[in-house]
């Protein structure tokens, strides 16, 4: 299958582009599909070209579009002309594969968008997409995007999302005036993820109710089925979590499939050199050294123990408190005895063979590093984070 991508310099072509790649060279292997030939097409590509990839493509994703014109003018230049041409050059090849426009939800010229020009131009080409199937019989998959964010997408240009991700990352302000303004989101991976169902023949259908999608399997456009509405406040709430995360330690919830994720993600991508690291507080005594490495709102935190050759580091226990203690490098005698007991428990241990062992409640344990030479390293999960107000920590030694 020969691909056709207008506008695949830009923000959708590129990730869609990218994505189609990995397909083609057999680097994701989740799909059916055989990809061919890959032809990008955008502002600075030889026109001469066009005709070329119009007579070879199996299927065109027509991405190509002005958003921000210097004037009104060139919306509909940008957003109808080029269309027209792109299906004029379909039309004098004989060829009637499978075409996508890629249009806006203001084309519904609703509210807020009823005056929008954008909105004009971009209703102007779907009607002119659905009306060039009519002629020739071409499938046509018309999709009205909402708002769109992901990695890639360019700031301070369309996208509230994206400026808000570059300016929060580097330290540059934002301006909300309005926090209970609601966006609706298209994530940029879930839209790839539509294009390539699109491949297969496998596109969802949907009308609209005002603004609103509904999906419906015989609709005339067709929609991604997964958005998220969310405020711009409940943006900027979480983005500035997100920027705090390296002095809190603390990860947000992120459940598979939410906003969250996405938006971290997003957020992540726009991080300069000098944030994408950053430095972790390392407790240090004589014995070695214990350090938090991330903490989880409501699944504990991580932590890396080194102990030096012959040191026992731990002789305490938790009453509800449990931990994992994995060694990674060296070799270990863990020991764990009930309290009010004289049994031991003892767990010899080695980073040459990583295993996890429990910490259990109500036991007391250590960790004795066994080399005379070598540091011990272990990293250490407990399923909360340490309150030093309750700290349901008590100092009793294993043996003796």
């Amino acid at each position: 299958m020969n691909i056709l991508i207008t506008g695949a310099k830009g923000f959708v072509g590129r990730n869609l582009v990218e994505n189609i790649k990995t397909i083609r060279d057999g680097k994701n292997r989740t799909t059916v599909l055989t990809i061919g030939e890959i032809y990008e097409y955008d502002i600075d590509t030889d026109p001469a070209l066009l005709k070329e990839y119009c007579a070879k493509a199996d299927f065109v994703f027509n991405l190509a579009g002005v958003n921000r014109p210097q004037n009104q003018e060139e919306f509909m230049q940008g957003n109808f002309g080029f269309a027209s041409t792109l299906l004029d050059t379909l039309k004098a090849c004989k060829n009637t594969c499978p075409v996508m426009l890629s249009s806006s939800i203001q084309a519904t010229l609703i509210g807020r968008y009823g005056q929008s020009d954008y909105g004009k131009s971009k209703l102007a080409g779907e009607e002119l997409f659905f009306q060039y199937g009519k002629e020739t019989g071409a499938k046509v998959l018309v999709y009205r995007f909402p708002n769109l964010f992901g990695k890639w997408c360019r700031p301070n240009y369309n996208s509230a999302v994206a400026t808000f991700c570059n300016n929060i990352a580097n330290d540059l302000p934002i301006q909300v005036n309005d926090p209970s303004v609601r966006l609706e989101l298209l994530y940029i991976d879930d839209l790839v993820d539509e294009m390539l169902d699109a491949l297969e023949g496998k596109e969802h259908h949907c009308e609209f109710d005002g603004v609103d999608t509904v999906l419906t399997e015989n609709g005339r456009y067709c929609a991604a089925p997964i958005t998220h509405k969310v405020t711009l406040g409940e943006i900027v709430d979480m983005l500035n979590t997100f920027k705090n995360q390296p002095k809190t330690l603390l990860m947000p919830e992120i459940p598979q499939g939410s906003f969250a994720k996405k938006l971290y993600s997003t957020y992540l991508s726009y991080l300069p050199k000098e944030a994408a690291s950053f430095p972790l507080k390392m407790n240090v005594d004589d014995r070695g050294s214990f350090t938090e490495l991330l903490k989880t709102a409501s699944c504990g935190q991580f932590s890396v123990n080194i102990s030096k050759p012959g040191i026992t580091k731990g002789q305490h226990w938790h009453n509800t408190k449990w931990e994992f203690f994995i060694v990674v490098s060296g070799n270990a005698l863990i020991q764990q005895r009930k309290i009010g007991t004289e049994e031991v428990l003892n767990f010899e241990v080695s980073g040459d063979k990583i295993e996890a062992v429990h910490m259990l409640p109500g036991y007391t344990h250590n960790i004795i590093n066994l080399s005379e030479t070598e540091d011990l390293v272990t990293l250490m999960w407990a399923n909360e984070s340490f309150d030093p107000n309750k700290p349901d920590t008590f100092f009793e030694k294993v043996e003796g």
